[in-house]
Formats: structure tokens, C-alpha cells, sequence
């Protein structure tokens, strides 16, 4: 089967990171995929593209000057159409909408994955009630975690459309990598406890900062380090030293090392306020590394409180500090912890089951499948 996987990429964040997964097990499986990656004129990335050819995967990118270009749309339409591809998966709102018009009229299937609707301002719920009425169109949509899935019929989308599919991650990725980012520090045996994500609200870093001020007076020799990057970075580095917690909290940015990364951390930790299914928690147990993560979105189906991590309320600064002292102060408990969270995702969240479930669905999309089962824009 050839597949095109669409997205606008800014960085090499969760969406991207399943999509490269996703794409490297169909291949796999013997599918045709092609990641699509928009050159967004007004804010180019191309760690996507890398990163992904890196990995023997094929990508295409496409030119993209504005939110509506049509000139992007014909070539996409093209390239579909010269490539044969059958199935256009597309990856966040602005995907979404170019793969619907590319498709339109191409005989490829629609299908889309929602990773995430944030309705964080005006703005975004503005693109993503555009997004709603776009995905109705699909063949298929799916969503990484049940409550997505709820959002998305709460949206107006036909629950016979609807699927929801769990995250995958590379397992062996994750195994036995040496520990770069230590090394690379020069620290030693200093704890280290660490996230991996956006610095963006969504991600509520800034209640990680207030927490390790009271881990610090515990344990003062450890570090927290925080990898990635977002608009936050300024308002965290001010924070940061507010609390006088300079020698003891680092902003490392991107980093494209992320088995050594994990392989290097003590404990992982993410104080998300809102999120879908995420690839750092996933990755962070197929690395046995214990974690600390918050009650929010299909969190809950990797982490087992007590059993393959620890659980607290989002926004609870106390909550969160106690739950880290607690794996800290216990390093069986920190190792069991570990073990049982990778037994958990090597049981049922690989990038091969990810794809076999994906593979499943475009069957089902494709329009071979008969007219009945086309939406109504497209059918004969």
C-alpha cells in the first residue's frame, strides 16, 4: 500500500516523533510510505526531515508560503497522483486541510489522526473548529487517546469514522543506549531528573522548576534538566533564577541523542496540564527509566500509579515534589517501577502493533471498500 503521512513540523515533538515511528514499521510490514513535510516559509524546520532520512525513510517536502496555498495543494495533488499514492494520512489542522483538498478528486482514501486539540486560545479553537468541519471528510478519523476520540464525536464527527489507536515507540531504540547526556555533563553519580518536552504551557514545566526547589533541599546535589524547546524558554530561565535554582536546573534545548538522554536519567518526570498519548512517557519506560507523570489524558494506560510509575494531580507543585522524593528516597521501588513500566509498553505499545492497527483502518478506508462506505463528498 502507498501511503502519504502529511504534517507541518516545527520541531521534533510528539506528533512527528509517531509519525517517524508509524512510518518506519509500515515499511516494515512492506507498505510504500512517504513522510510529507511542509517547508513553511514563515517559520522553516527541517529536524523532521533529517531525522527521518537518517532513519532510511523516505521524505518528500513541499513548499508552503501562507495558510492557504494553492499552489501547495497541486503539488501535493501531484505528487499523489504521479506516485500512485493511495491513502493520504494526514497529521495535525493544517495537514488535515491541505490533504483533504489534495486528495479531493485523486481516488486516494483521507484518513487523519488527531494528536491533540488544545483550545488553548482564541485563535487555535478558531483553527480547530476549521479542523472539525474538514475532518468530517475523512474516511477515518483517530484519535491517540479515548477522550480525543470523545472530543472529536462532541465535534459533529460520525462515530462509525471514528477509531482511537495508541502510540507506538521503537522499543529497541530505548535498549541498553549509553548515557550520552551524562557523559556529556561530566556530573558522575549526581541524581539526575529530567523531562523531555515543549516548552509551552500545555507541558506545565514551570511546576517542575517550583518542585525541584523542594527536592534540592533533600537532595542537594541533584540536577533536573529540562530537553526541548518553545516560547516558555525566557519566562523558565527567569524563573529559574528567581528561585535561585541556576546551578541546579538547566535548559538544554533540542537534542537529537534522546536514547542517551533517557539511558542518562534517574527519574523522568512530565507535569503535563493537558495532553493526548505521550511519546516522551512511552519512550522514558521502553528506556526502564522510572517516571512521575500527572492525571491527564490516556496517561493513566501507561502509567499504573504505583505499578509502572507514579501518579499526581496536574498543578500541584507539593504533589509532584513528594512523588519525586518518593522514587528518589526508594531505589528498589525506582527499579521496579522501571521494569514493570518496560514490560508494560513491550506488551502493548510497539510501533508494530501502532501500525498493524493503522494498516487495519486504511483497509477499511480505502474505496475498494465500496461505495457505501465513502463520505458523501466522494462517493459515485
Amino acid at each position: 500500500m502507498k501511503i502519504l503521512h502529511l504534517i507541518s513540523s516545527a520541531g521534533m515533538y510528539g506528533a512527528e516523533t509517531v509519525v517517524a515511528n508509524l512510518t518506519a514499521a509500515q515499511k516494515a510490514l512492506g507498505s510504500e510510505p512517504v513522510i510529507g513535510v511542509f517547508r513553511n516559509h514563515h517559520r522553516p524546520n527541517s529536524v523532521l526531515v533529517e531525522r527521518a532520512r537518517k532513519r532510511g525513510l523516505r521524505v518528500e517536502v513541499f513548499d508552503c508560503h501562507g495558510r492557504l496555498d494553492r499552489a501547495c495543494v497541486r503539488a501535493i495533488r501531484s505528487f499523489v497522483t504521479a506516485q500512485g499514492i493511495e491513502l493520504v494520512h494526514s497529521h495535525g489542522y493544517k495537514s488535515d486541510f491541505y490533504a483533504y483538498l489534495a486528495a479531493k478528486g485523486t481516488g486516494a482514501a483521507f484518513v487523519a489522526t488527531c494528536h491533540l486539540w488544545t483550545r488553548s486560545t482564541r485563535s487555535v479553537r478558531f483553527y480547530e473548529f476549521i479542523d472539525s468541519l474538514v475532518l468530517r471528510r475523512a474516511r477515518r478519523v483517530i484519535g491517540v487517546s479515548d477522550a480525543i476520540t470523545a472530543a472529536l464525536h462532541e465535534s459533529g464527527i460520525s462515530k462509525s469514522r471514528l477509531r482511537t489507536i495508541n502510540n507506538g515507540t521503537d522499543l529497541i531504540r530505548f535498549q541498553c543506549a549509553p548515557s550520552t547526556l551524562r557523559e556529556e555533563l561530566r556530573i558522575g553519580n549526581r541524581l539526575m531528573i529530567g523531562t523531555v518536552a515543549r516548552l509551552e504551557r500545555q507541558k506545565g514545566i514551570e511546576y517542575l522548576v517550583r518542585a525541584a526547589q523542594g527536592v534540592i533541599s533533600k537532595f542537594p546535589d541533584s540536577l533536573f534538566v529540562v530537553v526541548g524547546e518553545g516560547s516558555l524558554r525566557s519566562e523558565l530561565g527567569e524563573l529559574i533564577r528567581e528561585l535561585g535554582l541556576d546551578s541546579h536546573v538547566r535548559l538544554l534545548g533540542e537534542r537529537n541523542d534522546m536514547p542517551g538522554v533517557y539511558s542518562s536519567l534517574d527519574l523522568f518526570v512530565l507535569p503535563s496540564v493537558d495532553e493526548g498519548m505521550p511519546m516522551t512517557i512511552l519512550e522514558a519506560l521502553a528506556a526502564s527509566r522510572p517516571v512521575v507523570a500527572t492525571r491527564v489524558g490516556a496517561v493513566e494506560k501507561l502509567i499504573v500509579d504505583g505499578e509502572t510509575g507514579l501518579l499526581v494531580d496536574p498543578r500541584d507543585v507539593q504533589a509532584l515534589g513528594g512523588a519525586i522524593l518518593r522514587s528518589l528516597k526508594d531505589p528498589a521501588l525506582a527499579r521496579r517501577l522501571g521494569s514493570n513500566g518496560q514490560r508494560h509498553v513491550q506488551a502493548s505499545f510497539s510501533a508494530e502493533a501502532m501500525a498493524r492497527n493503522y494498516l487495519e483502518i486504511y483497509s477499511q478506508a480505502l474505496p475498494k471498500q465500496g461505495s457505501a462506505a465513502l463520505p458523501a463528498w466522494q462517493g459515485s
